[in-house]
């Protein structure tokens, strides 16, 4: 397991690196019909040579491609979202790298985590990993090394900020009514990148969400690459996470690629939202 995140830290300057040049779209989709940038496609390719690379890795799955990348029986199975908020690439805004690491076959539930982590393309380049009950913030320097900057690290008890995705029209009129509470009380904090707006939820205390919508229920998010992995880094520092119903981590996956709805944050406030929502 330590081996995977030391992979994916010390691949982090090289993606960052290669972001430049790789603004433009490419002219195909991933699994889920979203255009991909000719960024998506370099970490998604880096990612998954250096991964496979190791020996304790059985498989590679991404949101960028339609099935795992399997190179044996036997290990750890990764899955990864290259570069979480690539939309955000032209606009020069924060992206960042999220990995989940399974010990068993994708799909599999949340519980079946061994790791989780996101890396942070900000200001400065950062690492946040869920590991044995504990999360970690890391620096990453520009030659792939890490240093602990926060170590048990865990929600402030005090919440200040809030960030929901979706067109607010496509709301569900439950979640829309929660909406406007929480816009009462908390401060708006949205970026366009999941990570990022996470993040922010770590450091500061609040909630994330990316709900269902009328037009889309399950949401945008896909629990294998993207929900789970932020569930287990929240959960593990003290917040909770939702669907609308459950922990994340409780799912059932039906598919690589599924979509759910993803609400992380504090504890009361996820619970508040599943009460609006039931």
């Amino acid at each position: 397991m330590h081996r995977v995140i030391e992979t994916v830290a010390a691949a982090a300057p090289e993606i960052r690196g290669g972001l430049a040049g790789r603004r433009v779209y490419d002219t195909a989709e991933n699994p889920s019909g979203e255009q991909q940038l000719a960024a998506d496609v370099y970490a998604d390719d880096l990612l998954e040579e250096r991964i496979l690379a190791l020996d304790s890795v059985a498989a590679y799955a991404s949101e960028e491609r339609e099935e795992m990348t399997v190179a044996s029986d036997e290990g750890l199975h990764v899955a990864c979202d290259p570069l979480d908020g690539s939309s955000n690439l032209k606009s020069n805004n924060a992206m960042g790298t999220i990995v989940g690491v399974y010990d068993t076959p994708l799909p599999a539930p949340g519980r079946d985590l061994v790791a989780s982590a996101f890396v942070l393309y900000g200001p400065i380049t950062t690492m946040t990993v869920a590991h044995e009950g504990e999360v970690t913030e890391y620096v990453i320097d520009d030659d792939g090394e890490t240093t602990a900057v926060t170590e048990a690290l865990t929600l402030p008890s005090e919440p200040v900020v809030y960030g929901f995705g979706g067109r607010v029209p496509d709301w569900p009129d439950a979640f829309e009514s929660y909406a406007r509470e929480i816009e009462r009380e908390l401060k708006l904090r949205y970026g366009g990148a999941m990570i990022a707006d996470v993040n922010q939820v770590l450091e500061y205390g609040g909630i994330f969400a990316y709900p269902g919508l009328d037009s889309a229920p399950n949401g945008k998010l896909r629990l294998q690459f993207e929900g789970n992995p932020i569930a287990h880094v929240v959960e593990t520092a003290g917040g909770a996470s939702s669907d609308g119903e459950q922990s994340l981590l409780d799912v059932e996956p039906d598919g690589l690629h599924q979509r759910v709805p993803v609400h992380v944050g504090n504890e009361s406030l996820v619970d508040r939202l599943e009460a609006v929502l039931a």
